[in-house]
């Protein structure tokens, strides 16, 4: 299923094909503070459809994993890393997607901060 989603002020935004069921709850330093429901996508699934432009990153830890986020609103509605299998992977934040029903996910505890 196509999805669209975007930060809270719209400055970026994508469409993602995906099927969510499931969404990882991360306490890393930063998910944890920044409260988001990740599900993960092959990087091809996800199109911008602003200008690369909007979109602010960050990097921390060992800088393997690109936050973007908003520079206008300050939601982080992605991320982009390469995933244990070496493929180029991208994090959805399920909350900035609004017809996707938090409710009816199953979701997971992952302990980011053990890594």
């Amino acid at each position: 299923m196509l999805y669209e989603g975007s930060c809270h002020c719209g400055n970026v935004a994508f469409e993602v094909e995906g099927e969510f069921t499931e969404a990882l709850d991360c306490n890393c330093s930063l998910c944890r503070r920044r409260g988001g429901l990740l599900a993960f996508v092959p990087r091809e699934k996800l199109v911008l459809t602003t200008p690369e432009d909007n979109v602010s990153t960050y990097t921390f830890n060992r800088h393997v994993i690109r936050h973007h986020f908003c520079a206008n609103c300050g939601i982080a509605p992605f991320g982009e890393a390469v995933g244990p299998n070496g493929a180029a992977m991208a994090s959805i934040n399920l909350r900035c997607i609004p017809a996707v029903d938090i409710g009816a996910l199953t979701v997971k505890a992952y302990d980011g901060a053990a890594r």
